[in-house]
């Protein structure tokens, strides 16, 4: 594993044990909006902060909630807290993102933890997607579900036409919250779908994490599948609307 690659597992240690032992009150304090469009809370910019301490050394941030920090010639993309609006209703699924591009613009490195669960998701350019824990050194495949029986969709509050019509076409989903993690787990579901506007914060580590599977990404949907048949028909769907 390369020193990036452990910079960001320290980070996320670091950001988990001060979780493990319950959200500190301030955490749940609203700021102002962020270099992504949302509301930042006290959370988001405590791990913002922890990010910042440890990666700073390897080129610029561009953090969702605070935009660019620093300087360097690779840029660091990073989601401090992905789905803190589940996190700060104490549900468990959120965690963080981190991508790394290098000077060349290619993205040489991918990060994202589930802080709920202490899973862990990494890709380096040197290296396949590896799935692990925090606080463990031992790393393997991602995790398959051969026979899975529901996708994720992210933002489906937002489309309901669409929710009615994968109704019709027996496609389930669930719709969790949290985009990048969502997409770390696609090689457990059906599919992932995402309708809306596209964040360089949301997708940069997720779809980097995806290598090997159907991606389908337009400028106001991205569908992600094991099966490309199920990729084609949702996006069949979606243009039928």
């Amino acid at each position: 594993m390369n020193d990036f690659l452990q910079a960001c597992i320290h980070a996320n240690e670091e950001i988990a044990t001060a979780l493990q032992s319950g959200f500190d009150a301030s955490w749940f304090e609203k700021t102002e909006v962020g270099a992504g469009g949302d509301i930042s809370t006290k959370l988001d910019l405590f791990a913002e902060a922890v990010f910042v301490k440890h990666l700073s050394v390897f080129g610029q941030i561009q953090s969702e909630e605070s935009g660019f920090i620093g300087e360097g010639k690779s840029q660091i993309i990073i989601d401090p807290i992905d789905g803190s609006a589940n996190a700060l209703s104490l549900f468990p699924f959120y965690g963080t993102s981190v991508a790394k591009v290098n000077a060349e613009g290619i993205l040489d490195a991918a990060v994202v933890c589930n802080l709920a669960n202490n899973d862990v998701f990494l890709k380096s350019a040197q290296s396949e997607v590896q799935q692990g824990k925090l606080f463990s050194s031992t790393y393997h495949t991602p995790h398959s579900a051969p026979n899975p029986e529901i996708g994720l969709f992210e933002k489906a509050y937002a489309n309901p036409v669409l929710v009615d019509s994968l109704d019709k076409a027996n496609l389930k989903f669930r719709s969790p919250g949290a985009i990048a993690l969502s997409l770390a787990y696609a090689r457990t579901v059906n599919y992932v779908l995402f309708v809306g506007a596209f964040r360089i914060y949301d997708f940069a580590a997720g779809l980097a994490l995806c290598e090997g599977l159907e991606v389908i990404v337009e400028a106001d949907y991205v569908i992600v599948s094991k099966d490309k048949a199920v990729a084609a028909q949702i996006e069949k769907i979606i243009h039928t609307l």
